[in-house]
This record gives C-alpha cells, sequence and structure tokens, in this order.
C-alpha cells in the first residue's frame, strides 16, 4: 500500500496551461477554476467575518470594563486558533481568543483554595452573564463559551509571561496553568504561506471542508501542520490553482504516512501525537483523487467533479461555472 501512495511526481504540466479561454481540447479545462471556486466556497463572506468580529468586540468590551474600568474592543484580546491564523472557513466555527487579564487577578486568586482555574472560569463567566443574560455561557476546562446563534466566543482567561507566552487555565483534577505560545503557530503558518506563494491557507481551508464532510477524527491544528510539512516540500507549492488538483491527491498521500507519527508544535518544546483513526479515511480520499486527476486530465469534467465531491462534500463544483 505504501508504494502505491508515493506522489505522482513524474508527470509533467506546463505552468502556462489552461486560461480561462483554452479550448475544451487542451487538458485539465476545469482545474483552476474548479479550486478556485472551490475556495471561495469555504472561505467566510465578508458579512459572516463582521458578524464575528461584531460578537467578539463585545464580548472584549464587557471584560476590559469589568476588569481595566475602560469599554475597548480590541484591548487585551489576542485571538487564537484559526481567526488568528486567518484559517476560517464556512459554514462558521467558533472565534476563539484569550483575554489578558491583570497580574493582580492572579494573585488574588492564589490565595484562594482549591480548584482556583475553576474558580477564575467561573469569576469571567459571572462578569458576561448580566450583559447576555439570555445567552448560554458555560465554563468547559479552559474556557468561557458563549453561545450566539451564528457563533460561539470561545474565551480562554490567560495571562501574559515575561518570555511572550501564556497561562492558561485547566481546571482537570485540582487545576493547573497551562504554558501556551499562539503567537508561534500563528507566524509558522504565516511564513509558510509565504514560502508556498499564498497556497497554504487555501489548501488548509479545503482540507478543513474534507474533515467536516468525511467526519475525519483529526484535530485542525493537526491538519494545519501537516499540510504545512507536506507544501514545503511540494514541487507544486509556487504554482496557481491549477496545480491544486496534485496538490490535493499528494497532500492525502502524505498524510497517510503520517499515521502514528508525532510533530513538533512552534514554540513548545514537546511533540504531538497523530495517532491513526483517520488514516483509513486518508487512504479513501487519494483513492478517489487520483481518479479525479485522471478525469481532469482528459476534461471529463463532471466524473472528476463527482469524485471531487465524495471528498469534499458539494462546497467544490461539480462543473465550474464557466464550463
Amino acid at each position: 500500500m505504501g508504494a502505491l501512495l508515493a506522489p505522482l511526481v513524474t508527470e509533467t504540466r506546463l505552468a502556462t496551461q489552461m486560461p480561462v479561454s483554452v479550448p475544451l481540447a487542451s487538458p485539465w479545462v476545469a482545474v483552476r477554476q474548479r479550486f478556485r471556486q472551490f475556495h471561495e466556497n469555504v472561505n467566510l463572506t465578508l458579512l459572516q467575518k463582521v458578524d464575528g468580529r461584531t460578537k467578539l468586540n463585545g464580548v472584549l468590551s464587557c471584560l476590559n470594563q469589568n476588569y481595566y474600568g475602560h469599554s475597548s474592543e480590541e484591548a487585551n484580546g489576542v485571538l487564537i486558533g484559526s481567526w488568528g491564523k486567518d484559517l476560517a472557513t464556512r459554514p462558521p466555527r467558533d472565534v476563539d481568543v484569550y483575554f489578558v487579564l491583570p497580574p493582580e487577578v492572579y494573585y488574588r486568586f492564589e490565595n484562594r483554595i482549591g480548584n482556583r482555574q475553576s474558580a477564575l472560569l467561573q469569576e469571567v463567566r459571572g462578569v458576561l452573564l448580566p450583559t447576555y443574560p439570555s445567552t448560554t455561557i458555560q465554563a468547559d476546562r479552559h474556557v468561557v463559551l458563549v453561545s450566539f446563534g451564528s457563533y460561539a466566543v470561545e474565551v480562554a482567561p490567560a495571562f501574559l509571561l515575561t518570555d511572550g507566552s501564556y497561562w492558561i487555565c485547566d481546571t482537570e483534577g485540582a487545576g493547573r496553568y497551562k504554558v501556551a505560545y499562539p503567537n508561534e503557530e500563528a507566524k509558522y503558518i504565516q511564513s509558510a504561506d509565504l514560502a508556498c506563494n499564498g497556497n497554504l491557507r487555501p489548501l488548509i481551508r479545503m482540507l478543513k471542508a474534507w474533515q467536516r464532510f468525511c467526519s475525519v477524527p483529526i484535530k485542525s491544528f493537526q491538519l494545519e501542520l501537516v499540510a504545512a510539512e507536506f507544501l514545503l516540500q511540494s514541487p507544486w507549492r509556487l504554482y496557481d490553482y491549477f496545480w491544486f488538483d496534485w496538490i490535493a491527491r499528494d497532500f492525502f498521500a502524505h498524510l497517510w504516512g503520517k499515521a502514528s507519527t508525532s510533530m513538533i508544535v512552534p514554540g513548545l518544546d514537546e511533540r504531538i501525537f497523530l495517532g491513526n483513526d483517520w488514516q483509513s479515511r486518508a487512504w479513501t480520499a487519494w483513492n478517489r483523487a487520483v481518479k479525479a486527476c485522471e478525469f481532469d486530465k482528459a476534461n471529463l469534467v463532471d466524473a472528476a467533479g463527482e469524485e471531487w465531491q465524495k471528498i469534499f462534500g458539494a462546497d467544490v463544483p461539480r462543473r465550474p461555472q464557466w464550463t
């Protein structure tokens, strides 16, 4: 099986092929437009971005008023997760944010007995409740979850440390503070995206569509790290959407080979285990992508689209609009 999953790098394709007006006799006539539309379909719309930011701003304003005595909608908020790395997708998911608390709050809770982290999350929840009385607000291990209709805002109370890292709450057991380096993850994605001609973020957004559509049991940040590792060594990393059929196909081969391995987390001197529960789904996706690539090469547009939709769902068009 391993030999079958090797990337098919012996193929050739001119980077100048297939402008939109290309005759149908040219190969790969639908690829560029298909994947361009796919990315547009999974990227957040402007209205969705404004909606998420508006809800986040309201939460930050409330917390700043209580802890700092001003109602800034941005101060002391550090976007993390998909919003912090500019990887958010449709349909909208959570907006994750650290709220940096004053140092005196840490010392105040250190004088308490018991699970201090749980008590801190409950205090933050209590601060938000009067502003959002009809909204479900829950404290959940690391965060306070504010469940709005279109978005949930996940607030992680945090303390900024002198080395630029953060302490965040972990309420498991007796409670503790956990060190986090969210800025290092964001820097890594940004540098890898720049090194790949801006192709990494579109690829990750597309892969999240696969993760959602096929119920792939892999964490998003793990998928992001594997995608960055893969694309940085891909021979197609500097090309445009015309090459995304091969990029997608070869990614699934790369992912398949990462089962039961580990990766270093940017900013942390530790490795995360990737597991293997998702490996069969990567194998299935690779098989379908191989078929789709062959269909696209032969300009069997609908047949290719059907295979891509088996991987990514309806967000990838069966037939691009111009074909």
